[in-house]
């Protein structure tokens, strides 16, 4: 499990640098093989990673939506592009990955936030995602028995 934190993290820097160069859905994979190459990404990291940018790339319009959902009086552009492609990360975990349950996307993105975002990230981030998993997956948002 600890090489998908780290895929995580590595995603979150591709999505940010793809983002930063007009964030085409072509680009996304170029862009993450040149990061792997220029600092040296661990092979056991890289899966994880291509398939979370895969998924944001090819489902952004989606992914997006359901974020904007989940903000109130916020638009995506207002964002700080660390919660703004943490938030994309999150979501498109939840959507499309079976096998992690929600609230374990929402800690590692909280992790994330934490990181690399601001003082505030990471209350924010939790509370973005907490409403986007109350929509997508409500077991998810049962309580532990």
């Amino acid at each position: 499990m600890r090489s998908r934190s780290k895929a995580r993290g590595w995603a979150l820097q591709g999505l940010y640098a793809w983002e930063s160069r007009g964030g085409q859905p072509e680009d996304a994979m170029r862009i993450l093989q040149t990061l792997f190459s220029t600092l040296r990404v661990s092979p056991a990291n890289r899966p994880y990673a291509e398939v979370l940018v895969r998924l944001v790339a090819t489902n952004l319009e989606r992914i997006d939506a359901l974020v904007l959902e989940a903000l109130t009086n916020w638009r995506m552009e207002r964002l700080a592009a660390i919660d703004r492609n943490v938030l994309r990360l999150g979501v498109a975990e939840m959507l499309f990955v079976d096998d992690v349950a929600p609230r374990i996307t929402i800690r590692e993105m909280v992790q994330l936030a934490e990181k690399y975002g601001t003082h505030d990230s990471p209350r924010f981030v939790n509370g973005v995602l907490d409403a986007v998993m109350r929509r997508v997956a409500p077991e998810g948002a049962a309580p532990a028995r």
